[in-house]
């Protein structure tokens, strides 16, 4: 089960400087990403997932970002299959947020 987190829950982690940031993955494709985005995010469109995974590092928590929470979805059960144990979902996604 990857673990959904809620853009209100997201805005606190980072700003708890007693705790690690994560790393937010955006999946959505290049022109997404150019519209609009979560600063700090790294532009990892899906279909380039497998072929950039050694880009990301396993030992950090990672948080799969996408339009509405549906691909990252997907891509965040991908990387858990794919021994990545620290991964979560933003709930709504970059929608989410900038509500």
């Amino acid at each position: 089960m990857i673990p959904q987190i809620a853009p209100a829950e997201l805005a606190a982690w980072r700003a708890d400087g007693a705790r690690p940031a994560p790393v937010l993955v955006d999946v959505r494709e290049p022109w997404e990403f150019d519209y609009c985005r979560i600063e700090g995010s790294l532009s990892l469109p899906l279909s380039t997932l497998p072929a950039r995974l050694a880009e990301l590092p396993a030992e950090r928590d990672l948080v799969l970002v996408c339009h509405h929470g549906s691909r990252s979805q997907h891509a965040a059960q991908w990387l858990a299959r794919n021994g990545f144990a620290r991964v979560h979902n933003l709930r709504g996604g970059v929608a989410a947020w900038a509500a």
